[in-house]
């Protein structure tokens, strides 16, 4: 959809030009844009109909830049991917989830140091959405749901911040991570359930 929407609100654009736009907005780290699929990505959504390639110009040595434009199949597929992220509900990827479903395969006291490291991860990642918000940079430059979607990083990170924070001190006071007819259960180490001996 990235895609789609800038080809569309920049069109005729170049792929060099779609490119650094991406970049400017670092959807690399929010949208699962990388910057080397990019043109991959114009190339596929050009065979399957929804961009056009306009014209190919060559200047000097440079590589040929390819120009394109949104048929009316991608303007068509850009509006009903736009509406379902805005009125659905989906959880975004985070790898953290994954680790953390293996919490009783770490010591206790490693655990709770993570989190709280995590916790300082995300203290300065605030800090810094906010100085942006603050900035010239972002009242001048920039449009102002930019500044709105800032504060929705920044509510989400500080609610991730705290929990952290809460989780470490439970893992550090030796609460079970099972409950007490599961704490030998196959597959599970035994000390798990209980106050292993880092944690005392």
């Amino acid at each position: 959809m990235m895609i789609l929407g800038l080809v569309r609100w920049m069109q005729p654009v170049h792929g060099y030009d779609v490119r650094r736009e991406l970049l400017s907005w670092n959807a690399d780290k929010w949208a699962n844009v990388q910057p080397g699929s990019i043109y991959h990505a114009l190339r596929k959504l050009t065979e399957e109909g929804l961009l056009r390639a306009v014209a190919t110009e060559q200047v000097g040595a440079r590589p040929a830049r390819t120009t394109y434009e949104v048929t009316p199949v991608g303007e068509d597929e850009f509006q009903t991917l736009l509406r379902s992220f805005w009125w659905g509900l989906s959880e975004p990827l985070d790898p953290f989830s994954a680790a953390f479903s293996f919490l009783p395969a770490l010591p206790r006291s490693e655990a709770a140091a993570a989190l709280r490291n995590r916790a300082n991860l995300l203290r300065a990642s605030i800090e810094s959405m906010r100085a942006s918000l603050e900035s010239d940079w972002m009242r001048n430059t920039k449009p102002v749901h930019v500044g709105w979607m800032f504060e929705l990083w920044s509510a989400r990170a500080e609610a991730e911040m705290g929990w952290c924070e809460q989780i470490a001190t439970r893992i550090d006071s030796g609460v079970p991570y099972l409950p007490a007819e599961l704490e030998n259960g196959e597959g599970w180490p035994h000390q798990v359930g209980s106050r292993s001996p880092d944690a005392k």
